[in-house]
């Protein structure tokens, strides 16, 4: 299958306007839509991410709010999506419980879900890495075989996951710009063109679309839980693949690979899913801070991959990157 033409590489627009949300409102909310919860506790959840605000709702409970229009067009979605994906999983997903309206000032719908507990995956904290990564391909392998019919396609409510990576053509190119001197800007630049050029087959399957470490929970170091389906669709799967380089061992991606009988060309696009993610992050990040720390370590872990690994994907396309879309902000938790 053909990548698109730059006429038919959707347009990002501008970054979303970011709105604010506070245990008030939150409770306000509550209490007007769900009397029958009105009474329970409201806080506000460390880290809880960037497209919500989410907040803890008593002891068993979540409530997570769009914070941009943008962002809450995930809603219907997941309420739709999520019970239908949860029964053909091997990990538990979130459950959603009720889907609120528009109040108290708050101009979005959203949602409340059962709380799952685990703390975030993180390379110190996962106990076995090969079996964590096994983990994580069986998941993947059982969301591919969930039927693909009706599900949601790459658009804006996924910020165009699943589609071709030359939507974020010009994010990588601008952060390319801006790391010349701090990193091997010609590597980079090879590695990035080859996934652009790494055809897809057209084989359409679901896929999470971002598998952060964040997302990711554990329990006494084994993966236990994944959460946070916002991006989640139906298309190439291949963006899933980049936790292969931002999460996990040299011997866990073997074995993560070879779970998932990933072919190079799919293998190559992943690579660049990791690539962008890592570039534009790296160059948003103050120089010395653990953000930076944390994008350098990803970066050479993509550069020893592909320098030692099997450079042979190839395709007759011009292999000069292809300007996209502007909006400097990697989809992230």
């Amino acid at each position: 299958m053909s990548d698109p033409g730059a006429d038919d590489v959707p347009d990002l627009g501008p970054p979303p306007e970011r709105i604010a949300v506070d245990v008030e409102q939150v409770r306000r909310l509550v209490a007007a839509q769900f009397p029958h919860w009105a009474d329970l506790t409201v806080e506000p959840v460390a880290n809880g991410g960037w497209d919500n605000w989410t907040f803890h709702l008593g002891t068993g409970m979540s409530v997570r709010l769009p914070s941009a229009l943008e962002y809450a067009e995930a809603v219907d979605k997941e309420h739709r999506w999520l019970p239908v994906l949860a029964q053909r999983l091997p990990l538990p997903v979130p459950t959603p419980l009720a889907k609120g309206e528009p109040g108290e000032g708050y101009p979005y719908p959203w949602s409340v879900y059962r709380w799952l507990d685990g703390e975030a995956a993180r390379m110190d904290r996962i106990a076995d890495p090969v079996r964590f990564a096994l983990d994580l391909a069986g998941f993947l392998v059982a969301l591919r075989g969930v039927d693909t019919a009706a599900g949601p396609r790459p658009g804006r409510h996924n910020w165009y996951r699943g589609g071709t990576l030359r939507t974020y053509a010009g994010q990588a190119d601008r952060a390319l710009t801006a790391l010349d001197g701090r990193i091997d800007v010609g590597l980079a630049g090879e590695i990035w063109r080859r996934a652009l050029d790494a055809r897809w087959d057209g084989t359409e399957r679901w896929f999470h679309g971002d598998l952060a470490q964040g997302n990711l929970l554990l329990d006494e170091g084994q993966l236990a839980a994944i959460i946070d389906f916002g991006t989640c669709g139906v298309g190439d799967p291949s963006c899933d693949l980049a936790v292969a380089w931002t999460l996990l061992t040299a011997e866990g991606r073997e074995a993560f690979r070879e779970r998932l009988a990933v072919d190079d060309a799919t293998w190559a696009r992943g690579r660049g899913w990791a690539l962008w993610k890592t570039l534009v992050s790296y160059a948003n990040a103050p120089d010395g801070g653990e953000a930076a720390a944390g994008s350098r370590r990803i970066l050479d872990e993509i550069f020893a991959e592909y320098t030692e690994g099997d450079k042979s994907v190839r395709t007759c396309a011009d292999q000069a990157p292809v300007a996209s879309s502007h909006g400097d902000y990697p989809k992230s938790r």
